[in-house]
C-alpha cells in the first residue's frame, strides 16, 4: 500500500475553542500516539485529509515541524450532521511491525439459483505488516447452494496476514426463499425480513 504524506503543524493550543479556531482554517486536530511516545498534538489539512480517509487503512506519512512519522488513522470523528471532519486519532507506525486492522470482504460470482445472499460481516479482523496492509479479502460465492455457510477461518487471507477474529465467526450464508406460507407463519422472523448489521 503507498503512502499519502500529508504537511503536518504541532499545535499547543488545546480545547474547544481551539479546534474550533483550527477547523475554521479548514484544518483538522490530531494526536499521534503510540510506541511509547508522548502524544504529539497536531494540525492537518481537512481537504488532503479527507480525500486520503477515503482508503481504508490507508498509511500517512506525516512532515514538518519536526515530524517525520508514517500512521495509521485509528479514530476519526465527524460532524454526524454536516459531515466534515472534527478530529482524528494515528498510530504511530514502523516498517515491518504488526497491526490489527479491519480488512473490507467483498464477494466474486453468483450463487445457485434459489437461495438468498445474506452476508453478515462487511470486514473482518486480521493482523498484518504495517506496511504491506492489503486493500480487502475476496470470497467466490459462485455455485454456493442453500444452507452453505462461509466463515472467518474459511477466508483466504493474502500473503504475510493472520486471522485475529475468531474463526467460527459467519461471514456469510445461503439460506432459502421462503414460501408464501412460510413468510404468513415466521412473520416478522422470516429470512426476507433479515438484514445483516
Amino acid at each position: 500500500m503507498s503512502e499519502v504524506r500529508i504537511p503536518t503543524e504541532q499545535r499547543s493550543e488545546f480545547g474547544k475553542g481551539a479546534a474550533r479556531k483550527i477547523r475554521r482554517e479548514a484544518k483538522v486536530p490530531a494526536v499521534l500516539y503510540g510506541h511509547g511516545i508522548e502524544p504529539k498534538h497536531l494540525t492537518l489539512p481537512g481537504h488532503e485529509l479527507m480525500i486520503a480517509l477515503r482508503t481504508p487503512n490507508v498509511l500517512i506519512r506525516l512532515q514538518g515541524e519536526g515530524v517525520n512519522e508514517l500512521a495509521l488513522p485509528k479514530g476519526v470523528q465527524k460532524d454526524p450532521i454536516k459531515g466534515f471532519l472534527e478530529h482524528v486519532d494515528l498510530l504511530l507506525v514502523k516498517s515491518g511491525e504488526k497491526v490489527t486492522v479491519e480488512l473490507p470482504v467483498t464477494t466474486t460470482g453468483d450463487i445457485a439459483p434459489g437461495g438468498l445472499f445474506d452476508q453478515q460481516l462487511l470486514s473482518i479482523a486480521v493482523e498484518t505488516e504495517a506496511t504491506h496492509i492489503p486493500t480487502g479479502v475476496e470470497v467466490d460465492i459462485e455455485g454456493l447452494e442453500i444452507g452453505a455457510v462461509v466463515t472467518a477461518g474459511d477466508l483466504k487471507l493474502p500473503k504475510g496476514t493472520t486471522l485475529a477474529a475468531d474463526p467460527e465467526t459467519v461471514i456469510l450464508q445461503v439460506t432459502g426463499v421462503p414460501t408464501t406460507a412460510e413468510s404468513e407463519e415466521g412473520g416478522e422472523g422470516s429470512a426476507e425480513g433479515e438484514s445483516a448489521e
